[in-house]
Formats: C-alpha cells, sequence, structure tokens
C-alpha cells in the first residue's frame, strides 16, 4: 500500500505565495492612496485658487453696467443731445440646431449680413451679438420666431432730438457709446460716465441674473455739457446757408454768428449736413466741420484791418486819398487789377468799392513787420481753444516780396479760418476789444458740481476806441448804395460790414485757379453792433462775389437775430397797414354717423407702415422720448421739462418714422377745480 503521508503536497509554498500576492495588493493600495492623496494635495493646495476662479467662472460673472452719456443743451435748456435706454439682441450659439437656417432668418428680419451673422455665431460658443440697438418692432419679429438661445439687453443709445441742427459742433458717437467727432469726442471723458460692475450669477441657459440689483443709472450719468449755441439763430443760420449754396450751386458754405461783446458763438453751421440719427451714406465732407477747421485766403474782408492799423498808427486819416490808377497798377513783373476801375478815393471809398490797389498802397505804409504783427493781433495764425477737434491755425507768412506785401494787404498769400475772421470783426464791433470766442459755456456733472466754467475773456485791446469806431462806420458805405453789398442793407437797422472776394490756390500747378471764396462778414446794428455773423461760401458757381452770393444770407440771419435779441431798431420803418382777411366760416358740425364712417375709413387705412401718435402730455422729456421712439417715431424737443404740446396731436395716424414735435416746460400748469 502506497504511502500516502509521504506523497502530500507541501503547505509552505502557497502560503508564501499567498503572502507575496497579499503583499503587492495591499502595495498597490497603498500606492493608489498615496497618488490620490497626492493629488488631493495638489488640488486643494497647489491649484486652489486656479480651480477655485474656474469653478466661480462656471456660475459667476461681472455684468457691465453702461453709464448713461450726460446731455448737451444749447444756452437756454433746449436738448441737442440724449441717451435713451434701447434693446439690444445676443444670442447663445450654442443652443441652435441649424445656426445656417437660424442666420439666414434673422437676416431678413434685422437686415444684418447673413455671412457676418455666421461668423459671429462660430466665433462666439456661448455670446454673440445678433443686432445692438434695436427697434421695438425688431424685437417683436424676433420674439416671435421663438427660436431658443435669445436674449435682449438694454443699451443706452444716443439720441439727437434735433435731427441735423449743430450737427458738425455736437458731432456723434459709435455703437459702443463712444465719441467719434465733435464735441461727443472732445468731451468724451466727461460726457461719458462711469461704468459701473456688478457680480451675478448664470442659469442653467448660462443667462445673467443679478442678485442684488442695480443701482440708480443716474449715480453713473456723465456731466451735462451747455453750450453758448441759441437753438433759434443756429436754425436760421443753417436755413439761410443752404439756400445761399443751393442758390449759387456752392460745393459748400460755413456761417459763424458770435456776440463781439463776450466772445460767445451763438451759431456755427456748415453746408453740407448731415443727421446724427442716421450718419449712413453720408460722406467725409457731410462730417467736416468747415467754419473751425478750413484755413482759406480771406481776400478783401482784410482790407478793414489794413486801414485800421493804417489809422491807429496815423499813417493815414480818414480824408487821405490815394489814386487807384484806374484799376492796373504794376509791381515788378505782376500786375494788380481791380474789379470796378476807379481814380483817386479816400479811405471810406476805398472800402466801398473795395480797391485791390489802393489797399495795396496802404499796406505799402505799414511795411512788412507791422502788416504782420497788425493780423496777428488781430488774432490770425492763432488757436482759440473753442473745444472742437481740429481747430485750423492759418498762416500769416513774412512778405518778402514786394508782390507779397500788396496781395497780402488785399488778403491774398494767407490762410484765416471762418472763426478767426468772425472775432477779428468782433473786435472792431467790441470797440478795438478783442475777445476770446468760446463755445462751451460750463460742463456740470451728475452731483451738480462745476467740471469747467467758461466766461468772456478780454485777450488784447487791438486798436482804440475811436480807430475801432471809425472803421466801423466807414464800413457802412459797403452796404449802401455803390457799395459792394448793397443786399445786405436792412431796413430797420444800420449794418457795416465787408465783403470778400478770393481766388483759391491751385497746389497742383502751383498758382491760382479758376474757383473763387466768396465771403461777407457783417455788424449789426452798426451803431452798437450786438452779432457779428460771417458768410463764406465755397466755389460758387452762379456769381463769384461775395455781396451777391453771401450778403443775402447774412441779411436773412440778422432779421432773425435782431427781433431774437430784443434789439431796438436803429431806424424807424413807417408801417402799411393791411386790411384784415375776411373770417373764414365755421365748418358743419360732422353727424355721429358721418363721424363714425370716417373713423372706420382711418382704422382701414392703419397698415404696417402707419402709426397713431401717443399722448405724451405731462410725461417727462427722457419717458417721452423713450415711448416715441418705441413706436418707431422721431421725437423732436422744444425747451425743457415735462411735455405740455405735443404736435401731430395724440391718436393721429402718421407713417412710422414721422417727426413728432414735443414743447416741454419746466412747470405744468396747476389745475382749477
Amino acid at each position: 500500500m502506497r504511502d500516502l503521508k509521504n506523497h502530500q503536497p507541501s503547505v509552505d509554498a502557497p502560503t508564501k505565495w499567498m503572502r507575496v500576492r497579499v503583499s503587492l495588493i495591499g502595495f498597490a493600495f497603498v500606492a493608489v492612496l498615496c497618488g490620490i492623496f497626492a493629488r488631493a494635495v495638489n488640488l486643494q493646495i497647489h491649484q486652489r485658487d486656479r480651480l477655485q476662479g474656474m469653478a466661480r467662472d462656471q456660475y459667476l460673472r461681472d455684468l457691465e453696467i453702461p453709464a448713461r452719456r450726460g446731455d448737451i443743451f444749447d444756452r437756454r435748456g433746449t436738448p441737442l443731445a440724449q441717451s435713451v435706454d434701447v434693446d439690444s439682441i445676443w444670442v447663445d450659439p450654442s443652443l441652435f440646431e441649424n445656426a445656417r437656417d437660424t442666420a439666414k432668418k434673422l437676416s431678413a428680419i434685422l437686415g444684418v449680413d447673413q455671412k457676418e451673422l455666421l461668423e459671429r455665431f462660430t466665433r462666439g460658443r456661448r455670446f454673440a451679438w445678433v443686432k445692438r440697438q434695436v427697434t421695438q418692432t425688431e424685437v417683436e419679429k424676433v420674439k416671435a420666431l421663438n427660436l431658443p438661445g435669445f436674449g435682449f439687453a438694454k443699451e443706452p443709445r444716443r439720441f439727437y432730438p434735433q435731427r441735423e441742427l449743430a450737427a458738425h459742433v455736437i458731432g456723434l458717437v459709435g455703437t459702443d457709446a463712444h465719441g467719434l467727432d465733435g464735441l461727443e469726442l472732445s468731451f468724451e471723458d466727461e460726457l461719458s460716465g462711469d461704468t459701473a460692475r456688478r457680480a451675478s450669477v448664470r442659469d442653467a441657459r448660462g443667462r445673467k441674473v443679478l442678485t442684488n440689483g442695480v443701482e440708480d443709472p443716474l449715480s453713473r450719468q456723465g456731466a451735462a455739457v451747455t453750450l453758448t449755441i441759441d437753438r433759434h439763430l443756429q436754425y436760421a443760420a443753417e436755413k439761410a446757408l443752404l439756400k445761399a449754396v443751393d442758390d449759387a450751386r456752392a460745393v459748400a458754405g460755413m456761417a459763424v454768428v458770435l456776440d463781439p461783446r463776450t466772445g460767445e458763438v451763438l451759431a456755427l453751421a456748415n453746408a453740407p449736413r448731415f443727421n446724427p440719427n442716421a450718419p449712413q451714406g453720408a460722406t467725409a465732407d457731410h462730417f467736416r466741420n468747415r467754419a473751425v477747421t478750413d484755413a482759406f485766403e480771406p481776400g478783401s474782408t482784410f482790407k478793414a484791418f489794413v486801414v485800421a492799423r493804417a489809422l491807429e498808427d496815423k499813417l493815414i486819416t480818414e480824408k487821405s486819398t490815394f489814386d487807384c490808377e484806374k484799376g492796373r497798377m504794376a509791381i515788378g513783373k505782376h500786375v494788380i487789377h481791380d474789379t470796378h476801375p476807379s481814380g483817386v478815393l479816400d479811405v471810406r471809398g476805398i472800402l466801398q468799392v473795395s480797391s485791390n490797389i489802393c489797399a495795396a498802397k496802404i499796406g505799402q505804409k505799414l511795411g512788412r513787420e507791422r502788416l504782420v504783427e497788425n493780423y496777428q493781433q488781430f488774432g490770425f495764425a492763432e488757436r482759440y481753444g473753442l473745444g472742437l477737434p481740429g481747430e485750423a491755425k492759418g498762416v500769416i507768412p513774412f512778405p518778402r516780396a514786394e508782390i507779397s506785401l500788396a496781395t497780402q494787404s488785399f488778403g491774398q498769400g494767407l490762410t484765416a479760418s471762418p472763426l478767426q475772421a468772425a472775432a477779428a470783426f468782433g473786435a472792431l464791433a467790441n470797440r478795438g476789444v478783442l475777445m476770446k470766442p468760446y463755445l462751451v459755456s460750463k460742463v456740470v456733472d451728475a452731483d451738480g458740481l462745476t467740471l469747467l466754467e467758461n466766461k468772456p475773456t478780454e485777450l488784447r485791446r487791438v486798436v482804440s476806441e475811436k480807430t475801432a469806431r471809425t472803421v466801423v462806420e466807414m464800413l457802412e458805405s459797403v452796404v449802401e448804395k455803390g457799395g459792394t453789398a448793397p443786399r445786405a442793407r436792412m431796413d430797420a437797422y444800420r449794418v457795416s460790414g465787408k465783403t470778400g472776394t478770393a481766388q483759391k490756390a491751385d497746389p497742383v500747378a502751383r498758382g491760382y485757379s479758376d474757383k473763387h471764396f466768396a465771403s461777407f462778414v457783417g455788424m449789426v446794428p452798426a451803431e452798437d453792433p450786438r452779432v457779428v455773423i460771417a458768410i463764406f461760401i465755397d466755389e460758387p458757381k452762379t456769381d463769384i462775389y461775395g455781396g451777391l452770393v453771401a450778403a443775402p444770407a447774412f441779411k436773412e440771419i440778422a432779421e432773425v437775430a435782431m427781433p431774437h435779441l430784443a434789439v431796438p431798431p436803429s431806424r424807424v420803418v413807417p408801417v402799411v397797414e393791411v386790411a384784415a382777411a375776411p373770417k373764414k366760416p365755421e365748418p358743419p358740425v360732422k353727424s355721429p354717423v358721418v363721424a363714425a364712417i370716417e373713423r372706420l375709413d382711418e382704422l382701414h387705412e392703419a397698415d404696417e407702415g402707419s402709426v397713431r401718435v401717443p399722448d405724451l402730455k405731462g410725461q417727462p422729456a427722457r419717458a417721452a422720448v423713450t415711448q416715441a421712439l418705441t413706436v418707431a417715431l422721431e421725437p423732436r424737443l422744444v425747451g425743457s421739462g415735462r411735455v405740455v404740446a405735443q404736435t401731430p396731436a395724440a391718436g393721429t395716424l402718421v407713417e412710422k418714422g414721422a417727426r413728432i414735435t414735443l414743447e416741454l416746460a419746466g412747470n405744468l400748469p396747476s389745475v382749477t377745480r
């Protein structure tokens, strides 16, 4: 029998391997635990800040709340630029089922290029702007699509209630509410206000939700800018200038209305114009504020300053005479001509007929140094710091040659801006004292703190009071019979002024072209000037003379300015009685049936292109503007405060985009019961 005891397997071998396997597993577990511990230490200690930031980024966002841009007012408080809240549309592209189809639908509704929308959706994984500052109608159409991922945010939009009025002065802003031109650019820091950042959380769809609400937007509003511009005079200046440019078939025109006693710019007009509410389609020429940025050869208007200096230095007297040599005088190989040949003239006659030859002879008496110094004293080749971008300085070169001395004596061979010319005539009107022109009256922040305030500033006395009065009195002859600008004469007020007709330089041919620059600068009333009005017409084609193309615009503006400023007439104008017009019969009273039929007809007329005017009476200006824009109407504000009257009346059926005029007053009349 086999010995089974001797043939049993050894117990030590499996036990040994089991211990090895257990040890290996144990070591593996320990290694894994050590790795987990090391990873935990790394995440909790070394990468703690980074991971906390990533976690917060999943649900927290800093929401930027744009400040409301400050308002711009004219001298009487009429708003020229305001900000209103409008909707902007954004989207989360990750929620789209078909981005291309969505872009196609949005393009048809919003007028945005389909390819551009697709590019935005591709670039923005979770956020992309669809269109900013949209109308209420566009918002409703997008909501009607019932597509996922859309959001609507309120953004401040710049609104110009007076449309084109003073657009070159005010300028405009871009979509991001940053100034692009004019005072909007120059006073960007003051107008823009302080943008706020508030913590917000994101919901499951990525939408931002404020946890603590939003503070009053007025606390972050930009400063208000008040101008010296008078809205009524600005309107009159723009209207007269546009007519003058159209009548002369000119390239452009400029007008400056200045108070010579203070230096305040009451109107600053340019043609062509643009609407800052809808600048699309306007060219660079439309945006150019030529009255400030352009410098040109002014022509014969400079003869007034030559005569003033010669009288001041006693080189001539009022009775001095000069031979105008029948309209032709040779200087070396050059020949100077007069438009109207004359013989011997006194100083008044030289200004009246605008003789180049006699002005050149007076310039010769002054000499080179004194002529240049005289122009500089009158403010030429000097920037006034009006507060607008690109203010021109002009150039007064030293006349080394005899012909240069002669031509500079009648305003050729040097350059000046319309603003400088108006200010220089203002010195004559202000009894010889040059005042610094200024456009911004004051800048006040939302807390009522005055950041900037300009007041009348006397720069220097240019000539004596006697000389200034003498020259102004002489210049009255320019608008009388026999002068160069009888079209500037007014029946009720004495007018003093000077015409200018200058050839334009040709930079290519290095000479003068056949194009001209016509101007008239006048003061009214001449016995005590309240305004200086300067009119400049660039490249007129019907007539080239300032007395024909510029003087009528001066008269049109002056006829508005004098009664508006309550200036008493210089002369008594006989009153012609006009028979009263026959009283029109009262319209017959409509029956209720006829009225109902007419009302039914009106309802049928109310198609998609029409809208009924809402009742805005009693509302604050900002609320009224917002409500008008909501129903696709363009409001135009007159005054400040609350709405007391509106045109058209509430309930009137008008086309979308029509203008509605809102008259505002500081206090509503009390109601008597």
